[in-house]
């Protein structure tokens, strides 16, 4: 017994070292010329945020769990709410939608989630860029859009500027955790064990163009609890253009 358990704390520690560095890649980027000027009187619409958490099956695939999405949307909403102070700007709440309009405000949810996922694969990882997203084959360039689209969502008439957020969280099963350790100690494969995915970003509510994203594959921070929760939404809005910097508050204890 004890054998196994030092060859599971082997196969953990192996993991570990193989598995690359969360800085090979970029966080943030802010579409050239852009900038937000705390109190500038721009008015910032902020959109219901798109959360879902579930479990990671051995196979990989998503497994949506109502409890635990319940408990996210409840943590995330209220971290949000207080983070919203620190904005630097006025900020409004996108009204509710119903109908067509909470159709086409889910179908831009997804496109933004979409885009995220492809600015964090071909834009920030470096190596991967792509040649428009290029200047001079060196410098960055940041131009991503959502379509002026986006200028029909409810409530885009009254303000300037639209915040999307999109968080996805799928936590490895025991069965996942067990093939991760499998794969390493037999074929020397790496597999990754949950997914926490977060984006974060600022649309110009009339062309539709990203003016800013916070995005990453690999976020921090328990959406299922309070504490977890302020954090990934720290992490979110750290560098939003015009904000003051938020800070973390300690969770009483029970």
């Amino acid at each position: 017994m004890k054998g196994c358990v030092r060859t599971v704390a082997l196969a953990a520690w192996l993991l570990l070292c193989t598995t690359p560095p969360a800085s090979a890649q970029e966080r943030s980027a802010t579409r050239q010329g852009f900038e937000l000027a705390p109190n500038s009187g721009k008015k910032i619409l902020v959109f219901r945020p798109s959360i879902s958490v579930g479990a990671q099956s051995t196979g990989g695939m998503f497994e949506p769990n109502g409890e635990w999405t319940d408990k996210a949307v409840t943590n995330l909403q209220a971290a949000l709410a207080k983070a919203q102070a620190n904005l630097g700007n006025t900020v409004i709440a996108a009204p509710e939608a119903y109908g067509d309009d909470a159709q086409k405000l889910q179908e831009h949810l997804r496109l933004f989630a979409a885009v995220s996922d492809a600015v964090i694969q071909y834009q920030f990882f470096a190596g991967n860029r792509l040649p428009t997203k290029k200047n001079d084959n060196k410098n960055a360039v940041f131009d991503w859009s959502l379509g002026t689209g986006v200028a029909e969502l409810p409530g885009a008439k009254d303000a300037d500027y639209g915040l999307f957020l999109f968080t996805r969280d799928a936590y490895g099963s025991t069965g996942r955790k067990v093939l991760q350790v499998l794969a390493l100690l037999g074929p020397g494969l790496a597999v990754k064990s949950g997914q926490h995915e977060g984006y974060a970003g600022l649309v110009d509510l009339r062309t539709g163009d990203l003016l800013w994203l916070s995005a990453d594959a690999q976020m921090g921070g328990d959406v299922r609890d309070a504490e977890g929760s302020d954090k990934r939404i720290h992490q979110l809005l750290k560098d939003f253009p015009g904000s003051m910097p938020l800070r973390l508050q300690a969770q009483p204890k029970p």
